[in-house]
């Protein structure tokens, strides 16, 4: 692999939300969920040109391709991982791992004592390699009535 074709987490540019919201949606889409499903979680996975600039955000990107995106939100004391999503196709290679490690870091630089995680229940095993526990259930923001593990990843200054 060439030095260029390392993975990068950069800042996303503001003109990139049609991709990483369409990446957003291939990558839930794994799980297998039907199309009335994914309509109902678009516009929580929808990304607008602000989002994109905001500090709180990072893409992973090879060789000038968007391969995943991660994205947290502190909302007054908690601190939320609010996306968290690989392509599909480069899934299992480390992505996610350095997308999580890079919103963890992000959390703690902004003194936060938790990352709380509403993960779809494909991804919890995921999390749970990642350190976090569980810590009971969340109301789904897209789907009414359904409810989402929630997990806790307890943070400690660098």
């Amino acid at each position: 692999m060439k030095p260029q074709d390392e993975l990068k987490l950069r800042s996303a540019k503001s003109d990139e939300h049609f991709l990483l919201t369409d990446l957003c949606m291939r990558s839930k889409a794994v799980w297998g969920y039907d199309d009335h499903f994914m309509d109902q979680c678009r516009a929580e996975l929808t990304l607008n040109e602000a989002a994109c600039t905001s500090d709180n955000l990072r893409v992973a990107d090879r060789a000038g391709t968007i391969l995943g995106i991660a994205e947290i939100v502190i909302d007054g004391e908690e601190c939320f991982l609010e996306k968290l999503f690989v392509d599909p196709e480069q899934q299992s290679v480390g992505i996610g791992r350095a997308l999580f490690d890079w919103a963890k870091s992000r959390a703690i630089l902004l003194r936060q004592d938790e990352l709380i995680i509403e993960a779809d229940p494909g991804a919890v095993g995921f999390y749970r390699k990642m350190g976090a526990t569980m810590a009971g259930e969340s109301a789904s923001q897209s789907i009414p009535g359904r409810s989402l593990p929630k997990l806790v990843l307890p943070l400690s200054p660098i």
